[in-house]
Formats: structure tokens, C-alpha cells, sequence
């Protein structure tokens, strides 16, 4: 039986991050442990053993790192959706970045922040923290009616005239889905992907956007941080969940193991494979 391409895709993926940003130290430490903490170590050396060969280099400084697995979680997803069109027809963009107010649900920012600054009263009162900037972006753009009429007269100057999806009542594109990448997690980093994903939610008029957050992060405890709860992000996608849960094993590690299994059978954790599939459903 012939490999699935989405099992390719995710071995490419991790090539990818083994080629600068998935390294080890002089000393043996890889790139996204936390060298202090023997089971990070651990953890994340029996991941990278499980992808590896790895590549003996200093590692990148913290923005740089995020920054450079921003990039290629964009073209993991990217390359996905390419793939998967059949599943999700539509015209979708993947990108790095961008304020939100430029997309249909969220264009109204633009006027607050207007106001915001002709009256510091205003300001003062509403704060900034609408004004979001995910790491990556899907989008999709409005359709024309000889799309949508393309197997028949489904819409007519009569009716539907406020639906987003038609480009003719309006010319934003629309968020589909607003993905933050953590490469590590420290508590009040993962506080941040909470806070844009709630307002997210608080901010929008129209439909919610798929909110995800993609983390390479080997402890489970940290992972638990940003995981457990609900409402305000769907899912935190791990960048090698298998191969965690098999050093987990491997290392006797029963407590964190039964945390990680707790994590996935509760729906708020999963592999970067089962991302693509959840973004087109």
C-alpha cells in the first residue's frame, strides 16, 4: 500500500524544521527544550530522535525561532489546502501575519480605532487589545454570482443581498481561520494566543473563524497550560504528537502520560497532521 500523501506532508514538515530550526546543541540539547529542566530535555531529545538526523548548531534566538516556524507552519497549511480543494471548494489564501480589520468580520475595527484616536477618553476606555495580528491567516474571498450560479440560478438580484459570500454585496475577503504558532511555551506566552483567541470571538460580526494554535513545546505540562479549557481556541495542534507520546512511554513517564492522553481524548489536543482536515471541515 502506497504511503498517504498526508503522511509525506508531515515528514516534509519536520524536514523542513530539522534544516535550522529543529538543531541540538554542542552539548546535546535540543533547540526547543528548556535547558534547565532535565525532563524537557529528555522529552524533546527522544522526539527529535524519532525525526532526526539533527543538525549540531547554536540555537536561533527566540524571535527568530518563532518567526522562522511562523514560515513553515504557513506553508505546511498552504500546501494542504492546495491539496485538499476537492474538500473545500473556494478561492483560499494562506498567509504570515495582518491585522484582522482588513477581513468582513472584523472590519469595524477600523472605525474603532478611529475613534480611538480622535478621543483619548475612548481610548482609554475600549484599550487595544482588538487589535489582532494572528501569525497566520486563511482566507477566503468573496464569490462572484457566476460562481455560485455555476450549476444553476441559485441567487438573484432579489434576495441574498447581505450574505459575505457574494461578492457583489461586499469586496472583503473573509477570515477563515487564525492560526498562532508557539515553537515553545512558557505560561504567559501561551496567555496570549487565550487572549487573541477570546477576542476573536468577542470582536467578530459574522461568522467565528477555525482559531488554532500550533506549538513544538515537549512538555506536556506546558502544553496542558494553553490545552485544557475551553472557548477560546478550538485546538492546540502539536508538531509531533506521536512521537511525544512514544518518549513518554519509552521514559516510564506515567503521570505526564495520562496528562497527554487526557489532553487528546478531551479534543483539545492533536497532531499538525489532523490540522488541514479540521481547517476544511
Amino acid at each position: 500500500m502506497s504511503e498517504a500523501w498526508l503522511t509525506k506532508a508531515r515528514r516534509e514538515f519536520h524536514a523542513t524544521l530539522l534544516s535550522g530550526i529543529l538543531t541540538k546543541s554542542a552539548s546535546g540539547v535540543p533547540s526547543n527544550a528548556d535547558k534547565a529542566s532535565k525532563p524537557s530535555r529528555e522529552i524533546a531529545g527522544s522526539i527529535l530522535d524519532q525525526l532526526g538526523p539533527a543538525t549540531t548548531a547554536d540555537k536561533l534566538p527566540g524571535q527568530t525561532a518563532g518567526a522562522d516556524f511562523e514560515g513553515v507552519c504557513a506553508s505546511f497549511v498552504r500546501v494542504c489546502f492546495e491539496r485538499m480543494h476537492h474538500l473545500r471548494p473556494g478561492t483560499f489564501t494562506v498567509n504570515k501575519g495582518g491585522g484582522i480589520a482588513m477581513f468582513d468580520q472584523y472590519a469595524h475595527l477600523d472605525d474603532l480605532e478611529a475613534i480611538a484616536k480622535a478621543n483619548r477618553e475612548i481610548a482609554t476606555a475600549i484599550g487595544s487589545d482588538y487589535l489582532i495580528k494572528p501569525d497566520i491567516v486563511v482566507t477566503r474571498a468573496p464569490e462572484a454570482d457566476e460562481t455560485i450560479n455555476a450549476q444553476g440560478a441559485l441567487v438573484d438580484t432579489d434576495t441574498a443581498r447581505l450574505s459575505s459570500l457574494r461578492a457583489i454585496n461586499q469586496p472583503l475577503e473573509i477570515l477563515h481561520a487564525s492560526i498562532s504558532c508557539k515553537w515553545t511555551l512558557r505560561s504567559d506566552r501561551a496567555q496570549n494566543a487565550r487572549s487573541e483567541g477570546l477576542n476573536l470571538v468577542r470582536n467578530r460580526k459574522g461568522r467565528l473563524p477555525h482559531i488554532a494554535v500550533i506549538t513544538g513545546e515537549p512538555t506536556p505540562g506546558r502544553v496542558a497550560s494553553l490545552a485544557l479549557g475551553t472557548g477560546d481556541i478550538d485546538c492546540v495542534y502539536h508538531f509531533a504528537l506521536y512521537e511525544l507520546r512514544n518518549a513518554l512511554v519509552d521514559q516510564e513517564r506515567d503521570e505526564t502520560l495520562e496528562l497527554l492522553d487526557t489532553m487528546v481524548e478531551g479534543k483539545r489536543l492533536r497532531d499538525i497532521s489532523d490540522l488541514p482536515l479540521d481547517l476544511v471541515t
